[in-house]
């Protein structure tokens, strides 16, 4: 169906293609095997010394979702190659894979703007079967079309995309594991290597995607020059197929990245297993040689940093902070009043015989959107910091939110379970009574997710700026301290890492200070640390419910604007788990 890989790549392209990405794979393993080993005895570390304060939240959260449970499942009408309308069968499990039965199509994306799409093969309006479509796009991907007879069903089928969009971008990025975190820690250090201290916005979904788009960003060049003045098609089809052929291409680095990425996990994990006796038994020792060379590194780097830092950061941290703090609260507050009334309402229910037991989910749209505007607040901040990559803000800040809305719902259907246990006499007092604990513990939460979204949001925009303006300064300072090093320790004490430390404790002290400032001030309800809006016993009784696991709530969110991308799986027990790219990188080069 449509145009196979096979037919556009032939064998020695294919195997350029493999080549750039294999390059590319052994160029990235040496930071991916030291951060590896950082980021292992960092762990075993905290483990051993207990230092890390965990931050408390006070509502429950349900257990995760069994993979193979499907939050949605539709028959919508496809544009396929045939340049004909059929219909497909669309599911969406647990995992935010987009599953589309009946076709042989891979991977999909999303955009729902007609402006945007003007290629000469989008499907015409005139004799669409149904007057409200969806078009997909995704970077280094052809573009495809869905329509709907009815907005219901286009508004369903657009809020399910867009948490696919939203978890399939920051999943992955969000998880604490020693691959994950080594990961990104390895992919930063090697762009830096490059020269590229920026935000990057092609850094979503898993470690294969990452790499994959690092790939794509130097390879799409070449193949635009090598391959476009040779391209074998009529003129209205010339985009069908150059389309057809980078998706070839992207398919088949993710293919070869696959294989050797996941041998390089395991070789790192093999070798951690191994130093892990070394790390326990000489702890102290190799935090001597580490707390050695941060001395000799903070001696040459400290005044330079905190001089930089103080001048061309400071002054702006607090405004920064403004911009962030209202779109986002404003979401949050929202959401906590749509919570409420669902809570309310279903008080009411009660009082008038309803069914009781069950909360509705409220629609976060709205909430959402008030965050989206960080697009607009945030706008200058790449001419000053060099930061773009506000969607990767949004889509994560967003996915907090929703999981404090899905917090608050389960853990007012768990204090409704001990109600009705507890006060059969008075349940219609006692579901009140857990409203407002809910409540409580929803503002006492959302203060403690907001400030540290705030801080890594901050931390996140000035540090690449402070590092690209020292790197001239501090570069010959960093040379040739390796040898300070015990090379039995090696592996675990990084200067990079020491570098980036120092940094980061100078900074910190100042995003720490205006965040604490903001909280001082009562801005946007959010909390100092000694104001705890409940008391001891209502913070025992609610941390005290039994937890027991459930499916997640589903939110509505069907945006009119959005440009962003998504996955379609029509496999999902043989394809690599998927993710979303945000805005894609032009790949339309003059087709006339």
């Amino acid at each position: 169906m449509g145009i196979s890989p096979s037919s556009l790549l032939d064998e020695s392209k294919s195997n350029y293609i493999r080549g750039c990405a294999e390059a590319e794979l052994k160029e990235f393993s040496p930071h991916y095997r030291r951060q590896y080993s950082v980021v292992f005895f960092s762990q075993v570390q905290d483990e051993l010394e207990q230092q890390k304060e965990k931050i408390k939240q006070l509502l429950k959260q349900r257990g995760p979702p069994k993979a193979g449970e499907v939050l949605y499942e539709e028959q919508v009408l496809h544009f396929d190659y045939t340049r004909k309308w059929k219909e497909r069968y669309m599911v969406v499990r647990a995992n935010y894979c987009l599953e589309c039965h009946d076709s042989f199509e891979v991977r999909w994306c999303v955009c729902v703007s007609i402006a945007d799409v003007k290629e000469e093969f989008a499907p015409p309006t005139i004799g669409m079967p149904g007057q409200f479509p969806v078009y997909l796009r995704l970077p280094y991907r052809r573009d495809y079309y869905f329509c709907f007879r009815q907005e219901a069903r286009q508004d369903a089928f657009l809020s399910i995309l867009s948490d696919c969009i939203r978890h399939q971008n920051q999943d992955f990025l969000k998880k604490k594991t020693v691959e994950v975190q080594a990961f990104l820690k390895a992919v930063h250090l090697y762009r830096q290597e490059k020269g590229c201290y920026d935000s990057w916005n092609m850094l979503i979904g898993s470690d294969v995607r990452v790499l994959a788009n690092l790939v794509m960003e130097e390879l799409l060049p070449s193949l635009e020059k090598d391959m476009l003045p040779h391209l074998k098609a009529k003129k209205t089809e010339r985009k069908r197929v150059w389309f057809a052929t980078i998706e070839a291409a992207y398919i088949l680095v993710q293919e070869c990245l696959l294989e050797g990425l996941s041998v390089l996990k395991e070789e790192c994990k093999t070798a951690a297993c191994q130093q892990e006796v070394l790390i326990r038994s000489d702890m102290d020792l190799i935090l001597h040689s580490r707390t050695y060379l941060e001395g000799k590194l903070r001696a040459s780097v400290s005044e330079p940093a905190e001089k930089f830092c103080s001048e061309g950061v400071q002054p702006y941290l607090a405004s920064i902070l403004e911009e962030l703090m209202g779109p986002i609260s404003s979401g949050f507050q929202e959401a906590r009043l749509l919570s409420d009334n669902q809570m309310d309402q279903l008080c009411q229910d009660f009082q008038e015989g309803g069914v009781t037991d069950k909360l509705k989910q409220p629609n976060l749209l709205s909430c959402y959107q008030r965050i989206n505007s960080l697009h607009d607040q945030l706008h200058d901040l790449q001419e000053r910091f060099g930061f773009s990559n506000i969607s990767n803000l949004v889509h994560s800040t967003q996915i907090d939110l929703q999981q404090l809305i899905e917090n608050a719902a389960y853990s007012f259907e768990l204090l409704l379970y001990k109600a009705k246990e507890t006060s059969t006499d008075n349940v219609g007092s006692a579901m009140e009574k857990s409203r407002h604990m809910v409540l409580k513990q929803y503002d006492y939460d959302s203060s403690t997710v907001r400030k540290r979204i705030f801080q890594e949001a901050l931390v996140g925009i000035t540090l690449p700026h402070i590092k690209k303006n020292l790197a001239a300064t501090c570069k010959t300072d960093l040379q040739g301290l390796e040898q300070f090093i015990d090379a039995d320790y090696s592996n675990f004490v990084h200067v990079e890492n020491i570098y980036e430390g120092i940094l980061l404790q100078s900074l910190g002290k100042e995003v720490s200070k205006v965040v604490k400032d903001a909280a001082s001030l009562n801005k946007h309800n959010l909390f100092t640390d000694s104001r705890d809006p409940l008391s001891q016993t209502s913070r025992s009784s609610l941390l005290s419910i039994p937890s027991t696991p459930s499916s997640p709530a589903r939110v509505p969110f069907s945006p009119t604007h959005l440009q962003s991308s998504t996955f379609i799986q029509t496999q999902p027990e043989t394809q690599p788990q998927a993710e979303v790219p945000a805005p894609a990188k032009p790949v339309s080069p003059d087709l006339s």
